[in-house]
């Protein structure tokens, strides 16, 4: 243990340093190196004499040999004798001025070295540069892997996948030629939406020359001088990469060429698993893996290496001794040659999979405990941790502030630590040994990482302690045959392929925990974000623990806590109905709250209905159906193409039944149009047109399309005009709906019709009747047209909108308006889900939020 205190100095200091004023870091270093020093000198001192057994009295032999505290200045702690009562007496600051002196000295070289590589940074003319957004052609060497960047869904568009490339520029000119050419070497991030094809094939040490405009980094105390945004033309390459990083992207080529032909997620989750290429990865299974806690399956982890030195050097459980287990040993390689050995291992490990933060944690790990190895020494895992903390800090102090590397950190030390203590308490109380085991150690790292995970992502998984269970069963078993299939594909494509098969059986496996796990109701359940949130989440789990020792003789009480979360987790309808009054019973319609975007449902019968919208997050309106119990949805209307309507398709479709899909004629933004088309194909659902004039039924529900009309207007038409021509912008596009009920209520539906499309669906139907309940148009902006409202003069007007949302939506000015007109309005950004019932003629909405009445 006293090894953790100098690395988490160096650590902490590392990351405050990192931004922070030179002047102020060397004023730290300054202060922290002349306290260790001051400490330093205090711990020279003599000890009061005393007497100790086996020594004569106030010998100098005993003076100058005994330690000066409970432990020795070179690391022993003193086996023989006592402390003398002098010395017990003396100030705690004097007992352990050696340890805080190495506290200090460490947390001065953490600061020295994040001070350091943050001046680094700021040295060169790419800064200023940066600044003034220059134009810029450099030469740089590629120092990782492309990344691609998920979709970013900006209101009615879906951006492309991007791409970020770290880059070490070595020369620099600006365009206008006002500075000379400058050599340099400066970390930039390059980051670009065009050329992928260009840019994804790059390797490691890969020479290229480029130009685009230069910007500030968006982070302050990162790792990068500047942002470069290169022309769409793309790299030219001028150097080739080394042979050993084509060696290794030939590895992972291969590895992704051996696994094509396995079922989907399989062929998506093996390269992740293996060497962290999560390119194929769709969007639905990145959020089952997010929901279930699993993320960290998908990036190269530190178990990988882990795995592989284990077959090397045998079970960490043997790490206190002197031999080592593992083939090592059964093949005659000596403890030199074994610790070589697992060094190139490493090494190559690294190559392949990248420095990754939790790739690095291992490695240094493991090349500690070989060097144990290999010189004959007594090795433990918990020294070997703090040790490759502190020099992986002192190396790269970006690492003090990686979300990843902290993560990686704490659920290392959960299972160096905590596990084996819950393990033997189970143990203990007749749970198997196996089974003790997983269980302590998912429990333990879900315990320290849950915290950390809600300062950043705000959200907490109820289900991740089962699903990481489950998926540890088959992750060595994918492991092992994923590393096979990456060394026998340059040997043998065919046998890759039949290894890869193999290995698909439990990487399937692990998918399918992730995406049972995610569709439980319950699977995630909302927490206050930021270090608040993550302190209190980490105070709640301390006294979890406690109860639990408290309670470990109380069948009944443990009994109820794993029936509450039983039922936290399922949320059985009827059960969360009669905890939380929603949905209300002979609830007619629902506007899901979705943020900003639209879903709308109308009850059809026991557990079916008419779908209006999607929204643009698949979770949340499978949530939102999940909640008012339907499983069935007969018919499926998507107004049209704008990407917060129609992103949430696959949670319509997820674990339910769909009859079809109706959609608007015009296919615009294509990218979203070519979406929808390709998920309902692949679900095998139809997808049909609507047409202004029909009419169709679905149990107690009765629609009439009235908009758009077979030649619907363009962007710029003449509202005054009878024909509105054949082109129209999307919003002007949206399926309009009126919808009446059994019970009589009518519902006008308006997709995100603007104000030039409002006053044409008048003069189409110019005996519009007035409506109960509106879905106010465009998640209630301020272009609405005021004649449109007045015909409608709804008794309760419904908005969907993201709270916080940067459009300002819902408008006070269509809200005055509408409350005017008489309506009672609420929206999703103030109430939450909004159910409406009906009690006769009367009508009632019932907000899911807590923060509005009825």
């Amino acid at each position: 243990m006293r090894l953790v205190g100098p690395a988490v100095a160096a650590w902490v200091a590392a990351a405050l340093a990192l931004g922070a004023p030179g002047g102020w870091t060397a004023a730290a270093v300054a202060l922290c190196t002349a306290g260790a020093l001051a400490l330093l000198l205090t711990a020279r001192r003599r000890r009061p004499a005393g007497p100790t057994p086996g020594r004569p009295n106030g010998s100098a032999e005993q003076s100058q040999a005994d330690p000066p505290g409970p432990f020795a200045p070179g690391g022993g702690r003193r086996r023989t004798g006592r402390t003398p009562a002098g010395w017990l007496r003396a100030p705690w600051w004097r007992q352990n001025a050696t340890a805080a002196a190495a506290v200090l000295l460490c947390a001065a070289a953490g600061a020295a070295s994040a001070g350091l590589h943050g001046a680094d940074l700021r040295q060169g003319p790419l800064p200023e540069l940066a600044g003034h957004h220059a134009r810029v052609t450099v030469e740089a060497t590629v120092t990782s892997d492309p990344r691609l960047t998920r979709p970013v869904m900006d209101g009615p568009r879906t951006g492309p996948p991007g791409v970020m490339l770290d880059i070490e520029v070595t020369r620099v000119e600006t365009a206008t030629g006002t500075r000379p050419p400058t050599r340099v070497r400066t970390p930039v991030l390059v980051m670009t939406f065009t050329a992928q094809q260009r840019w994804r094939p790059l390797l490691p040490s890969t020479r290229l020359r480029l130009s685009g405009r230069l910007e500030p980094p968006g982070e302050q105390g990162g790792r990068y001088a500047a942002v470069l945004r290169p022309d769409a033309a793309g790299p030219v390459v001028t150097g080739a990469p080394t042979r050993l990083q084509r060696t290794a992207g030939e590895l992972r080529a291969g590895l992704r060429d051996a696994t094509d032909q396995l079922p989907p997620d399989a062929r998506a989750l093996l390269p992740g698993l293996v060497v962290g290429d999560t390119s194929r990865i769709p969007d639905d299974l990145h959020h089952a893996f997010e929901a279930t806690d699993l993320l960290h399956l998908l990036a190269v982890s530190g178990s990988n290496l882990t795995l592989v030195l284990l077959l090397l050097i045998g079970p960490p459980g043997r790490a206190l001794r002197a031999e080592c287990g593992g083939l090592a040993p059964r093949l005659g390689i000596t403890l030199r040659g074994t610790a070589l050995l697992g060094g190139l291992l490493t090494l190559a490990f690294v190559i392949v999979c990248r420095p990754e933060p939790s790739v690095l944690r291992a490695a240094a790990c493991g090349l500690i405990t070989l060097l144990a190895i290999a010189t004959g020494r007594r090795r433990s895992l918990l020294p070997a941790l703090a040790a490759a903390v502190l020099l992986l800090v002192l190396w790269n102090p970006w690492l003090a502030r990686g979300y990843g590397f902290l993560l990686s950190v704490l659920a290392t030390g959960a299972l160096l630590t905590l596990a084996p203590r819950w393990s033997a308490a189970l143990r203990k109380r007749g749970v198997p040994g196996r089974l003790a085991e997983a269980l302590a150690a998912a429990a333990a790292a879900q315990a320290v990482c849950a915290p950390v995970v809600v300062v950043f992502a705000g959200r907490m998984s109820l289900v991740a302690i089962p699903c990481n269970l489950l998926a540890e069963l088959a992750v060595a078993p994918a492991t092992v045959l994923g590393f096979a299939t990456l060394a026998t594909a340059p040997v043998s494509g065919a046998l890759a392929g039949w290894v890869a098969v193999c290995a698909g059986w439990p990487a399937g496996w692990i998918a399918s925990v992730a995406r049972a796990g995610a569709a439980l109701p319950g699977a995630e359940a909302a927490w206050p974000g930021g270090w608040g949130g993550g302190l209190l989440l980490a105070l709640v789990t301390l006294l979890a623990v406690v109860a639990i020792r408290r309670m470990r003789r109380r069948v009944w009480a443990v009994s109820a806590c794993v029936i509450l979360l039983l039922l936290a987790v399922l949320r059985p309808p009827p059960v969360v109905r009669l905890l939380t009054g929603w949905p209300p019973p002979g609830w007619v319609a629902a506007l899901c709250d979705v943020g900003q975007g639209d879903a709308l449902v109308l009850a059809a019968g026991p557990g079916q209905a008419l779908v209006v919208d999607a929204g643009p997050d698949p979770r949340l309106v499978d949530r939102c159906l999940t909640e008012l119990g339907v499983h069935r949805v007969p018919f499926l209307v998507l107004t049209h193409f704008h990407a917060d309507h129609v992103r949430g398709l696959p949670g319509v479709l997820d674990g339910r039944q769909v009859g079809a899909i109706q959609t608007t004629g015009l296919r615009q933004p294509p990218e979203q149009a070519e979406f929808v088309h390709r998920t309902a194909a692949a679900a095998g659902v139809p997808v049909v047109r609507a047409v202004a004039g029909e009419r169709r039924r679905l149990g107690p529900l009765d629609w009439h399309v009235l908009w758009p009309l077979p030649s619907p207007p363009p962007p710029s038409w003449d509202p005054s005009s009878p024909d509105p021509g054949p082109d129209l912008e999307p919003n002007d596009s949206s399926v309009t709906l009126l919808v009446r009920t059994a019970g009589g209520l009518s519902l006008l539906l308006l997709g995100d019709l603007e104000p030039p499309a409002q006053q044409a669906l008048l003069r189409a139907h110019p005996r519009l009747p007035p409506v109960d309940v509106l879905k106010v148009a465009h998640h209630g902006s301020a272009h609405q047209d005021p004649g449109l409202l007045e015909r409608a003069r709804p008794r309760l007007a419904l908005v969907s909108a993201g709270r916080d949302n940067s459009y300002g939506h819902p408008a006070p000015r269509t809200m005055a308006a509408l409350g005017a007109g008489g309506a009672a309005v609420l929206s999703t950004s103030d109430h939450g889900a909004i159910a409406v019932t009906t009690v006769g003629r009367g009508l009632r909405a019932v907000p899911r939020g807590p923060t509005a009445p009825p």
